[in-house]
């Protein structure tokens, strides 16, 4: 016990807790952390154990797990290091005087928030549940839909400070046994302190590629049925404790710009939202460089879009505008999100009205390049993935700045480059990025671009 007190600075921390009793005639010692553990239960064991009586009490570790405890999740440990990870993890430990074992008693309890809907990954019809910082919860919320004794929740762990818990979701006779043993093993492998951005953290452990390519290599999800989906398609769900998303890798770029309200509404609907999620994508990329690169070729332009050429002075010039209001709209992103709630709205009419219309007054901004960034901007939320958003946001800079400087060479050159990054990106698991249209698979890309409906076993 005096090892345990200086392991664990019992002096020092006010919150972890040493509670010595008597169990029958022998001396006992509780060891817990206040918060983790659930106050009636430590009740009702303390008054189990006040009222054993030395002739009930087993003889043997063993018989007193099994046949006199009780709670149900009790196990033996014998191993110092383990001890104290289960303590500091929560976890109420029990040592009494005369048996070799220490009693683990898991009747812990986190501090969480309500299972309630993500506020990114919102749907208009289907389930409002999702993913919470407590990884048990978390798994539950995927036992829920998948109940099937082939659904694997397999424990890691990884950090030497944190030992932050890690749970590899998959299905047994579907996943990919290479891929999940390679994932497994440079888990196993971290030589890491802590996970302290949690799953960012693990996804650049787990994964050491070319950092120059910002096209995402994984799939983050705070919705336990898009993560379900997955897992019965083959995949590999990673939950991180303390992370409210689930990593779903291996993935393609048509798996990332799938969403869950794809599959809540009728073939021809969710085809018709995937049809625009695609063709709005492909628009933010390339409407602002074309439209510089008409502007610089006004001969191009038909007569019957006359429209779309400049009216007025242009003071500054027009790359410069939209360069700076590229800049210009993640400021006001940021601005957002630690503006307080009650701020939000007022803040954001002022931003969007009176900032635009008086930069168009004042000469610095064309209403134009003001109009075209302002699409931009709200056309990237079509995408759930906030690192593809970046992505493009990424590719169509480089491709306005190569059609400012090369005109329509450039502009080209920008196309060809965005092509390459994304032919020349790889999966987690090493495999085509564009899958399954580079391999070409016509059944299952027929499947990444209409919504079929659900196929019965007769």
């Amino acid at each position: 016990m005096e090892d345990f007190h200086r392991r664990l600075a019992i002096q020092k921390n006010f919150d972890i807790i040493c509670r010595t009793t008597m169990v029958a005639d022998r001396q006992a010692c509780f060891y817990f952390i206040d918060g983790f553990v659930k106050d009636d239960i430590i009740e009702k064991l303390m008054e189990f154990f006040y009222s054993v009586t030395p002739e009930d009490l087993p003889k043997d570790s063993q018989s007193l797990s099994r046949d006199a405890m009780p709670y149900v999740e009790v196990e033996l440990l014998s191993d110092r290091e383990e001890i104290e990870k289960n303590i500091l993890s929560g976890v109420m430990c029990l040592f009494i005087d005369g048996f070799d074992k220490c009693f683990a008693i898991d009747c812990r309890t986190y501090p969480m928030r309500s299972v309630q809907e993500p506020e990114k990954d919102k749907v208009l019809r289907g389930s409002k549940d999702g993913f919470v910082e407590t990884v048990v919860f978390n798994t539950a919320l995927i036992r829920r839909r998948i109940r099937d004794n082939r659904l694997v929740m397999e424990m890691q762990q990884a950090g030497s400070a944190s030992k932050t818990d890690i749970v590899l979701c998959y299905m047994e006779d579907r996943v990919d046994q290479k891929f999940l043993e390679e994932i497994r093993a440079r888990i196993q492998n971290l030589k890491v302190e802590a996970l302290t951005m949690n799953q960012e953290s693990l996804v650049e452990c787990l994964y050491r590629g070319k950092w120059y390519n910002p096209f995402p290599k994984v799939k983050y999800s705070e919705r336990p049925d898009t993560a379900a989906a997955s897992i019965l398609e083959g995949k590999i769900a990673i939950l991180v404790d303390n992370s409210p998303a689930a990593i779903i890798l291996p993935v393609s770029i048509f798996d990332i710009m799938e969403e869950a309200d794809d599959f809540y509404f009728p073939p021809i609907t969710g085809t018709y939202l995937r049809f625009t999620r695609f063709f709005i994508a492909i628009l933010t990329l390339v409407l602002t460089p074309a439209w510089i690169l008409l502007m610089q070729n006004p001969q191009w332009i038909p007569a019957a879009f006359d429209f779309i050429k400049v009216e007025g002075d242009v003071n500054i010039p027009l790359i410069y505008q939209l360069l700076i209001l590229e800049i210009g709209i993640d400021g006001l992103k940021l601005a957002a999100i630690n503006t307080p709630n009650m701020l939000t709205t007022p803040l954001s009419v002022i931003a969007a009205i009176v900032m635009g219309e008086f930069a168009v007054k004042s000469g610095w901004f064309n209403s134009e390049t003001m109009l075209y960034m302002a699409f931009v901007a709200v056309a990237n939320y079509t995408q759930a993935s906030y690192e593809l958003g970046y992505a493009l946001k990424f590719m169509r800079v480089l491709l306005l700045i190569l059609t400012a400087v090369f005109d329509w060479y450039g502009f080209l050159a920008g196309i060809f480059l965005a092509l390459l990054a994304i032919g020349c990106n790889r999966t987690v698991s090493g495999k085509s990025y564009l899958y399954p249209l580079i391999p070409f698979n016509g059944k299952q890309f027929a499947r990444r671009i209409f919504r079929k409906r659900i196929s019965f076993h007769e």
